[in-house]
């Protein structure tokens, strides 16, 4: 069984990347699933807070991703680049510095995103590669997935209502679970 966690960018009610990683979640292959998990509670990160223990919900979502086949980051675009909230929950993730290779490396790693604008969320997926790098994952970089005017690709209950993008999610998690499998299989 291939167990992805997939992690929204986002903490708005009514986001659009929370609403595709729901879809993305409801469109899994056989043999596969997406766990979605919450960084809400996850707080900005403070090396005085970290001293003095580690908050649970960093804890939690440590153990998560440590014990999945994989890693679906839903990445918002804010001003051209990465979302703080996300990269907020990245940075608690490799803290202690010793939980990044237990966590991070060689685990398959893949991004997509939603945005209203024109170009969907490409230059936030170009920004997040250099953070998979540094982290030593395993990306999957074949599939591309940023949905552009996103708020006409769902309707206000947050349900996937465009079927051309319907299609492209389904292909995408077929090709990263695929990919993710193969790993697994080394």
């Amino acid at each position: 069984m291939i167990t992805l966690i997939g992690i929204s960018g986002s903490l708005r009610r009514q986001s659009l990347n929370s609403a595709l990683l729901r879809a993305a979640a409801g469109m899994m292959p056989d043999g596969s699933t997406l766990e979605i998990a919450d960084i809400s509670g996850i707080p900005l990160y403070n090396g005085d807070v970290e001293s003095e223990g580690m908050p649970d919900a960093v804890t939690t979502l440590k153990d998560r991703i440590a014990s999945s086949s994989g890693l679906l980051l839903v990445t918002p675009e804010y001003n051209n680049s990465i979302p703080g909230v996300l990269k907020n929950a990245i940075d608690w993730l490799t803290r202690p510095s010793d939980d990044i290779a237990r966590v991070f490396h060689g685990r398959p790693v893949t991004i997509i995103g939603a945005s209203p604008g024109p170009y969907g969320t490409l230059l936030s997926q170009n920004a997040w590669l250099s953070v998979l790098r540094t982290l030593r994952t395993d990306p999957w970089l074949e599939g591309r997935l940023a949905v552009a005017r996103a708020n006409t690709a769902f309707n206000d209950k947050g349900e996937l209502v465009d079927d051309k993008v319907r299609g492209q999610l389904r292909q995408f998690m077929e090709g990263f679970v695929q990919y993710v499998s193969e790993r697994a299989g080394r």
